[in-house]
């Protein structure tokens, strides 16, 4: 029986051009993403490097580039928050059946533009009973660790956990560990459907 509800953010509540970024920092000069760009993005996921020095770090590597270009650039990945996701997490909230956690991997660019530009999102995040960004924890998907630390903290058993998320590597981390899933494809689902497409779990 399904107890908590483990939702990530990105193209499940809030709507994302994952092929934006890219597109972007390659006007500016980027020609492909290298593996120490790779190691550093994840990094500032993780909250080991600051704002300041990530931005430090692509204007070095793109020398025409300067800060509040990459910055621009960085954040054109997000786009908005549907009002209707919002009130079918606000009806979860209100029926009170289920614990409700947001589990996303972010960093603080990301989350400062969307506290900034999302006029929903203090409503939004009101609705959790917990609200776990990367960046903030220090952990990120899919490793294992920011899985056990969410079912650590809240004594959680993982077959009474249903997790959501768009991305498989995710979602597969998540089921190795016990965790029910849904690898939702956001160019066809929709997070406002969960209770007919996961109904055998419900």
């Amino acid at each position: 029986m399904i107890k908590t509800l483990l939702f990530d953010f990105g193209d499940v509540f809030l709507n994302l051009d994952k092929a934006a970024t890219f597109r972007e920092l390659n006007q500016l000069g980027l020609t492909d993403f290298s593996s120490e760009m790779i190691e550093q993005n994840q990094l500032y996921e993780m909250g080991k490097i600051s704002s300041e020095d990530f931005v430090g770090f692509y204007a070095n590597a793109i020398p025409k580039s300067n800060s509040e270009a990459l910055v621009k650039a960085w954040n054109s990945i997000l786009l908005d928050l549907p009002k209707h996701r919002l009130e079918f997490l606000q009806q979860l909230k209100e029926e009170n059946k289920y614990q409700l956690i947001l589990l996303s991997n972010t960093n603080d660019l990301h989350i400062s533009w969307v506290k900034e530009n999302i006029v929903d999102f203090a409503e939004f995040k009101a609705c959790f009973d917990a609200f776990y960004l990367s960046h903030e924890i220090n952990f990120r998907k899919p490793n294992a660790d920011i899985y056990e630390f969410v079912l650590e903290k809240h004594q959680l058993q993982p077959n009474e956990v249903l997790f959501i998320d768009d991305t498989q590597e995710n979602t597969e981390a998540a089921k190795s560990l016990g965790i029910h899933t849904w690898n939702i494809d956001p160019s066809q689902e929709d997070i406002v459907n969960l209770f007919s497409v996961k109904a055998a779990l419900f």
